[in-house]
């Protein structure tokens, strides 16, 4: 397991593990756009990019790659961009495609998209 990370938001402060792992899995906290615990806006590939990269190297610091993800929780905030996130998706997840769950309207603008993944590090 990390150590854990500190957000502040608002005056909340928010506590959680990058990504814990437990026997053979290892489950990352959502990702959003962010840098040094900066949002780095942009347009919304931009921001999926953005976040898919965290979640690579957070995988990379166990050894995992993104073909080891075998559940997606993607979340969308304008349901206007799911096309664009289907097609970028396939540019990232390759056959066969990880279990996922999507939900749009979620993210309260603030972002435009977040991930968190499940990743199975056994044979």
């Amino acid at each position: 397991m990390t150590s854990e990370v500190r957000v502040q938001r608002d005056g909340n402060t928010a506590s959680f593990s990058p990504y814990v792992c437990a026997g053979d899995f290892v489950f990352v906290s959502g990702q959003a756009s962010v840098e040094d615990g900066v949002i780095v806006p942009g347009t919304f590939a931009e921001e999926m990019h953005r976040s898919i990269e965290n979640v690579r190297r957070i995988l990379g610091e166990t050894g995992l790659r993104l073909s080891d993800v075998v559940k997606v929780g993607a979340y969308v905030d304008d349901p206007a961009d799911v096309p664009e996130f289907n097609r970028l998706y396939r540019e990232y997840f390759g056959q066969p495609l990880p279990a996922r769950t999507t939900l749009t309207g979620c993210l309260g603008g603030l972002i435009k998209f977040e991930i968190d993944v499940v990743a199975y590090a056994g044979e």
